[in-house]
């Protein structure tokens, strides 16, 4: 059994985006610049927040962090957006979600200029990703498609099942996977909280992605011996006997699912870190294309 290990793919990524900066940085040209915008005290968006502009440094990118209080005009948080789409010296924009219920998660995503969409959740760039055009792929999913190509994973003629089907993960993932790329060519199977007979058809995959949010949903009777497991799930659940007073759980009970796969993902430490990743890559990929 192969552990797809975040944090082996993701150094990897990392060391490569740290030789181009450095070799940008040669020509006397400034670095990436990532921008990313914070809402509220949200403990998991501040270790998300923290672990990306860390990610930041390490690959000689510039960051900066932009905090606003919970009850933040939502007119306050599009101007900032607005400001930054005109920076020139702003190559990619981010907003950590969840939003508070105040501001509408739309219009903040779709106030992002496309050029410096480095989330790739806006409706420009998931248009481009569902027709097959250049564009930003969403980090998570683009994590995933790093972790396949870092570990080898082959996927060509295979069936895959995405338990999910959100526009952040699930709906993404499954385009990808069937797209004719080197990490896809599946065939895909979406489920969702609707679909009958969930069991049966994951026990048909041979790729299962976990995006559900559902901790340890995923149990060995739903997956057949060899199959590779994507988690995709991070759940806060409370445990007394923790530290920190609660524990990390994914989509996938991992201890009783991985002794029948051929690969599989840990969480924490695995699609987490690998999405970080894929925002560091889609951020090198706006600067190329807009300092050009």
């Amino acid at each position: 059994m192969i552990l797809l290990d975040g944090k082996i793919a993701a150094a990897s990524v990392k060391e490569e985006l740290k030789r181009k900066t450095a070799s940008i940085a040669a020509t006397g040209k400034p670095a990436p610049h990532l921008a990313a915008i914070l809402i509220g005290n949200n403990g998991a968006s501040e270790t998300y927040v923290a672990s990306k502009v860390k990610s930041c440094e390490e690959c000689g990118f510039k960051s900066t962090l932009i905090r606003f209080e919970d009850a933040v005009d939502e007119a306050e948080l599009l101007s900032t957006i607005q400001a930054l789409n005109k920076d020139p010296d702003i190559d990619g924009i981010l907003v950590q979600l969840p939003l508070p219920k105040h501001i509408s998660e739309q219009k903040v995503i779709e106030a992002i200029d496309p050029s410096k969409d480095v989330d790739g959740f806006h409706p420009s760039s998931i248009g481009k990703l569902v027709q097959g055009l250049p564009t930003f792929i969403p980090a998570t999913p683009y994590g995933i498609l790093l972790m396949l190509e870092h570990f080898n994973i082959q996927t060509k003629g295979k069936h895959a099942v995405v338990i999910g089907r959100s526009n952040i993960v699930g709906r993404p993932m499954s385009v990808l996977l069937s797209s004719n790329i080197p990490q896809g060519n599946c065939t895909v199977t979406i489920c969702h909280s609707h679909t009958h007979n969930l069991k049966e058809i994951c026990l048909q995959a041979d790729i299962i992605v976990a995006a559900l949010g559902k901790p340890e949903f995923v149990l060995p009777e739903m997956v057949k011996e060899g199959a590779v497991v994507i988690d995709v799930g991070i759940t806060r659940v409370t445990d007394a006997t923790a530290a920190k007073g609660f524990r990390i759980k994914g989509d996938v009970h991992f201890n009783s699912v991985a002794p029948k796969c051929s690969a599989i993902t840990p969480v924490p430490g695995g699609v987490g870190l690998m999405t970080i990743a894929g925002l560091l890559k889609n951020t090198m990929q706006a600067y190329l294309h807009n300092r050009d």
